[in-house]
């Protein structure tokens, strides 16, 4: 049966749309009220206000292979605000972030920098906030085949400026590891439970630190090399041979992997602070066994 439907304003009347009434206010901007720059006692000063989750591509360097590749980063952008301001100006935040994205936006400290700094002149504020985070991919090959294929961390940079007082840069990275669990090597006949563990490193950044040294790939090699094993995206038998003996002959708690990865990030002289979180979900539990610590040189 064919159906006889209403003309499309018809159709949209039937659903609640109305003729748009009368419109008194102004259409220029020059004419238009301005609430955000409204001046005031508003009671409080804000700490921070922005936008958060925007996605944008970018491109991300790297020592590991591929050395250029592009991804997408979510951002958080805030700013402060005065108790005599009653909001910030929205738009300029997302102006900053599509000039940058036209001339292509590189994750590294220079443009950060170059970024906050720019948003705090045009949003006439002292101090900007910029978090933004971002899968980091990495080429990682079999043991013994060589057989490759790709890996990803989660990263995220952490940019907070102040007019007075500069730049402070702070950097995270969650890769996952696979470790072995030693009780369970120790008492058992054969065999030992094994199981992914999640390792979360924040690091703080001195002010010398060089991009040539690849912050993301230290904090990896930091979480990986004091592991049972690596993760691997492609294994043929012999590198699963080799990987499963290896998980084996290096045993680890959650107790043990936060030391051993803090000794590592002790060593590295442009990290000022830093704090290492171990998260293993276990295969023969329903929890998790955790472990953290925190650490100021």
């Amino acid at each position: 049966m064919k159906i006889q439907l209403p003309s499309k304003a018809e159709r949209h009347s039937l659903f609640g749309s109305v003729t748009p009434g009368e419109k008194t206010k102004p259409t220029q901007k020059h004419k238009m009220c301005d609430l955000q720059n409204k001046k005031n006692d508003f009671l409080f000063p804000i700490n921070k206000v922005g936008i958060s989750n925007v996605k944008i591509p970018v491109q991300v360097n790297s020592i590991l292979q591929p050395s250029l590749q592009t991804t997408v980063a979510t951002f958080t952008l805030t700013a402060s605000l005065p108790f005599n301001q009653k909001g910030t100006n929205m738009s300029r935040f997302t102006e900053q972030f599509e000039m940058y994205r036209q001339q292509g936006f590189t994750l590294d400290f220079p443009s950060l920098h170059d970024f906050v700094k720019e948003l705090s002149e045009r949003l006439v504020q002292t101090d900007i906030n910029l978090e933004v985070e971002f899968p980091w991919f990495y080429e990682r090959q079999g043991p013994s085949s060589g057989s490759a294929g790709l890996n990803h961390a989660k990263a995220k940079i952490e940019i907070l400026y102040n007019e007075e007082t500069g730049f402070s840069n702070e950097v995270t990275l969650e890769c996952v590891v696979t470790t072995l669990c030693p009780c369970s090597k120790e008492i058992s006949e054969y065999s030992a439970h094994n199981q992914r563990g999640y390792v979360t490193i924040k690091a703080h950044l001195s002010n010398d630190y060089d991009e040539q040294d690849d912050w993301k790939k230290a904090l990896l090699d930091a979480a990986e090399s004091n592991a049972s094993a690596r993760i691997h995206p492609v294994l043929k038998r012999p590198d699963e041979k080799t990987v499963t003996e290896e998980a084996y002959e290096n045993p680890r708690f959650v107790e043990d992997m936060v030391r051993l990865v803090a000794a590592d990030l002790y060593e590295i002289e442009w990290i000022t602070s830093f704090t290492v979180e171990c998260r293993n979900e276990e295969s023969i539990h329903l929890h998790d066994a955790i472990a953290s610590i925190t650490y100021t040189k």
